[in-house]
């Protein structure tokens, strides 16, 4: 046998090639990530944008060079829609990012592929769900609690796989 041919726990692989491949397009686990990721990742973007439109319909500016703009004479806090849009930001900052991160570690260290498939749409989905029922359509508890818990607990798994994963490497 070859030096870098034996076999991986990603298959029949060459040691050497396993990583490049599992972190690449031909890899259909990668190529949902990439799009769950690019999904939630514009889905940020667009909660700045939201949080603006709501600082204009209510005319909500923090800051004094803002007031130009709104023709407002002061600055203002504490506007409860602009509050919930900012909240649902923040919220998505906290749990997005860690999300996209370790479900990036967890691509890569060759889980079972409709597991890794299923767990990305899953989370994703269950981020986009919770803004939805946060700052766009706000809904009664437990909708936000559980789109939220989703995607801890995929988070929480995919962390807990990799750590038991890289054991034997420490």
């Amino acid at each position: 046998m070859e030096a870098g041919t034996e076999n991986t726990a990603a298959g029949d692989m060459p040691t050497a090639m396993a990583p490049l491949v599992l972190l690449s397009k031909s890899n259909p686990v990668f190529g949902c990530y990439m799009f769950w990721t690019s999904l939630l990742v514009l889905k940020m973007l667009l909660m700045s944008l939201l949080t603006a439109r709501q600082r204009m319909k209510t005319k909500t500016f923090a800051n004094p060079e803002d007031l130009r703009i709104s023709r407002s004479p002061e600055v203002r806090f504490g506007d409860p829609c602009v509050e919930r849009v900012r909240r649902a930001h923040r919220n998505d900052l906290e749990n997005v990012l860690p999300f996209v991160l370790m479900s990036l570690v967890y691509v890569a260290s060759g889980p079972h592929p409709l597991t890794a498939r299923l767990l990305i749409r899953i989370g994703a989905s269950a981020r986009l769900l919770h803004t939805v029922v946060y700052a766009i359509i706000p809904v009664p508890q437990p909708a936000r609690a559980l789109a939220f818990f989703t995607t801890f607990g995929i988070t929480c798994f995919e962390a807990g796989y990799v750590f038991v994963c890289c054991l034997r490497f420490i």
